[in-house]
């Protein structure tokens, strides 16, 4: 391509890629993909059925086992090029996820960034796996462990950071030698799915080893969690999906990311200003659908009264409207269910005796345009015992450090978690009894990063993403021992 031109733009059709063509579903039904601001179709898909899963399941097997003798020079080379398409292709990539997300343009250009972030780092991984030679205790055994490609990998994203979810586990399989069955969210397949297929594809991905399954999970979920040729289910989601993914394949291995009610503690020495920028950056940025948002910003009672007003000054004084226009800065939830279920969890805090500082009805073409809450309650209200996955904060006043931490624990989840202190040190030994997975010091709740190990504990999930621990996550070890001398075995015969 000549130096500045910008490639076509990708066709977006009701095809989707099964067992290494692109071809509509098989199940005899569509569904309309739409913009949550405005309800304008953005895609049409033909569903897939359990046939098509078991189809792509068959091309993922059979094309593995070449792809996995690929030497790991051209496998990273994969990954430059998807970069370098990423890069010539941004402002469309952005575009599409501005549509489908309902997300600002600001947000779409983050997980943009992400996406092609998760590229740079899994390029290293096809040469960084390693094993290990063992001695071993039978006299002349030499014991060997070998880091090998699990096979075929089921991954099922969700709608919130659809393109970032979907790649964090899509782009390590695929560098560590393995195959990829991907379902998407229902609310987000291009961005989820057929987008970075078609990425993948113009980098020089060979077919068949991924395949986008878009359907419905009644007729789909369980085939793919279920299906003896996958190795490995890579699940995020809600914590009741991620429990039955468990029933129902309970030998599979997993790396689950599930529910989160992320605490952000302010404690009395904090830097007030700063921790209220966390808060707002924590509880609104993307309408609060993020895993790792700040449900619950838990206050120390010397500082909670400046908190709360310097908070509510700022929680006023956001945008709302259309994710397209660049001075919005909250937009649409992205579907009716999840809209009411935000009202749902506010309404009932109230009845628990919350109190209602910020507030207001959904605007916009589609009615899905939440301003943002702010509540003052206890621990025990529904916004703050439940995950709200809504523009909505909850402060929560703390007596002391000691009440901070109980509260801050006082969950069945454990994803993210922050804690403001002027005295860094302290904020550390803090963290560490935090029973989250992550807890970040002087910061949001909100980070990612791709070399490091991303997860959570409790009903947060299992496994961890990123970094080294991806490249265990999506390999095994296999023990293959060599005995150099002659063995003298019972029942020998010399």
């Amino acid at each position: 391509m000549p130096a500045g031109q910008l490639p076509d733009p990708y066709t977006v059709s009701d095809r989707m890629p099964l067992g290494g063509a692109w071809r509509p579903g098989s199940s005899g039904t569509t569904a309309t993909d739409v913009n949550p601001y405005d309800d304008r179709p953005v895609a049409e898909f033909g569903l897939a059925d359990a046939g098509d899963v078991e189809r792509s399941f068959g091309a993922a097997q059979e094309a593995q086992r070449s792809w996995a003798d690929t030497p790991a020079p051209e496998r990273a080379e994969l990954f430059l090029r998807a970069m370098a398409v990423m890069d010539a292709r941004k402002d469309e990539i952005v575009d599409w996820l501005v549509a489908e997300t309902g997300g600002i343009r600001e947000r779409a250009e983050f997980e943009w960034g992400l996406v092609r972030a998760g590229m740079a780092e899994v390029v290293s991984y096809p040469a960084r796996v390693s094993g290990r030679i063992l001695p071993g205790t039978v006299p002349g055994k030499e014991n060997r462990v070998y880091r090998q490609p699990l096979g075929v990998v089921s991954v099922i994203s969700p709608w919130n950071f659809p393109m970032q979810l979907s790649h964090r586990s899509l782009a390590p399989a695929l560098a560590l030698g393995n195959a990829v069955v991907l379902k998407p969210a229902g609310d987000t397949p291009v961005t989820g799915g057929t987008l970075l297929a078609r990425i993948y594809e113009e980098a020089g991905l060979p077919p068949g080893l991924l395949s986008v399954v878009i359907g419905k999970s009644s007729e789909i979920g369980d085939p793919l969690v279920t299906h003896e040729t996958s190795r490995l289910i890579s699940f995020t989601g809600s914590t009741p999906v991620g429990e039955s993914i468990a029933a129902k394949a309970p030998l599979k291995r997993r790396a689950l990311e599930l529910g989160g009610n992320g605490p952000l503690v302010v404690l009395d020495d904090a830097d007030v200003e700063r921790a209220v920028e966390a808060a707002l950056f924590g509880s609104y940025y993307h309408q609060g659908q993020i895993c790792m948002a700040t449900n619950r910003v838990i206050v120390d009672d010397a500082v909670h009264d400046d908190f709360v007003d310097r908070l509510t000054e700022r929680v006023r004084g956001l945008r709302v409207g259309d994710p397209s226009d660049p001075q919005t800065q909250i937009g649409p939830v992205v579907n009716d269910s999840q809209r009411d279920d935000i009202l749902d969890k506010i309404s009932r805090a109230v009845d628990d005796g919350a109190e209602l500082v910020l507030s207001g009805e959904p605007t916009g073409p589609a009615g899905r345009v939440i301003p943002p809450h702010l509540v003052l309650g206890g621990n025990d209200v529904a916004t703050a015992a439940e995950e709200v996955f809504g523009p909505v904060s909850t402060v929560v006043r703390a007596r002391g450090e000691e009440h901070a931490l109980q509260l801050a624990d006082a969950t069945e989840y454990g994803l993210s978690s922050a804690v403001y202190t002027g005295d860094a040190e302290r904020g550390v030994r803090f963290a560490q009894r935090v029973e989250a997975g992550m807890t970040h010091v002087n910061d949001t709740t909100v980070n990612d990063e791709p070399n490091t190990a991303f997860g959570g504990e409790k009903a947060s999930g299992i496994g961890r993403f990123g970094g080294e621990w991806a490249i265990e996550e999506f390999t095994r070890d296999h023990w293959v021992s060599v005995q150099h001398t002659y063995r003298n075995l019972p029942f020998s015969s010399g």
